[in-house]
């Protein structure tokens, strides 16, 4: 490692403050602690939101689920309100990495960070949930913006996400056995208005799937989702698969999501 200051901020002023200043925010530092120890990021000066007890819980509010930004993923798995309301998300908080990533990883750094397979995106995008920041609130469609990149600015910070519930939901991924990544993860939920399906690890970020979509929403089962021709020429190809595979993945893991969703 190379030399760099630490800050602790308590309360969320004086995060913002430190943010504002250029520190960088560190989260679960699933992501953050190790592109450092490879110099691949090299911030002078962290701020580790952990004692930031604003920024951590879960609450039901209506219809919807609101997670605090620095809540762990084994704590969103564990949360009776979450498992009895939203069981997809549930599981998917359940089913990332292993359980150090569980113990440590934050659903506001995933979200953040946004890396291509990580599994939170999914979900983020496939409910239709708002990002809830310290300077506004930014809609799922609006915040993902591809390859590590979405709409905060410098300086600002995610306070919460808010989850509308759906009437169904599921995820299924297939995971990188070397990383535990998806390869491919794909979450679909079905509200009155309609549904979303998100598509994780096949492209260049989470991205929305308007052909399911339009499919499920006629008829929500799997036969349907069956009928549908998932284009490859946008997928990824690398060591790992190929984009045919990859577009193949997305037609199977949707009709077994939707199977599971079913019940």
């Amino acid at each position: 490692m190379y030399a760099f200051t630490l800050e602790r901020p308590t309360t969320l002023a004086d995060a913002v403050k430190l943010a504002a200043a250029g520190a960088k925010p560190l989260a679960g530092g699933q992501t953050l602690l190790a592109s450092m120890k490879l110099r691949l990021s090299a911030p002078e000066q962290l701020a580790d939101l952990s004692g930031v007890k604003e920024l951590a819980g879960i609450s039901k509010s209506g219809d919807a689920l609101v997670i605090g930004a620095m809540t762990r993923h084994l704590d969103v798995a564990n949360n009776a309100d979450v498992k009895a309301a939203f069981p997809a998300l549930a599981w998917l908080a359940d089913h990332i990495g292993d359980r150090q990533v569980r113990a440590m990883g934050t659903i506001g750094g995933s979200v953040a960070n946004n890396d291509p397979a990580a599994c939170y995106p999914s979900a983020v995008l496939a409910a239709g949930a708002t990002v809830v920041t310290t300077q506004r609130e930014i809609a799922a469609d609006d915040f993902f913006q591809g390859l590590f990149t979405t709409a905060l600015t410098d300086g600002e910070l995610i306070k919460a996400i808010r989850f509308p519930i759906p009437k169904r939901a599921a995820y299924e991924k297939l995971r990188q056995k070397a990383s535990n990544f998806p390869l491919v993860g794909v979450f679909v939920a079905q509200f009155d208005s309609g549904v979303r399906v998100a598509v994780t690890g096949a492209g260049n970020g989470v991205f929305r799937h308007a052909g399911l979509e339009q499919a499920l929403g006629k008829a929500f089962t799997p036969e349907s989702a069956a009928t549908v021709k998932i284009d490859s020429s946008d997928l990824n190809t690398d060591l790992h698969a190929s984009a045919a595979y990859r577009a193949n993945l997305i037609g199977v893991l949707t009709q077994r999501a939707v199977a599971k969703a079913l019940g």
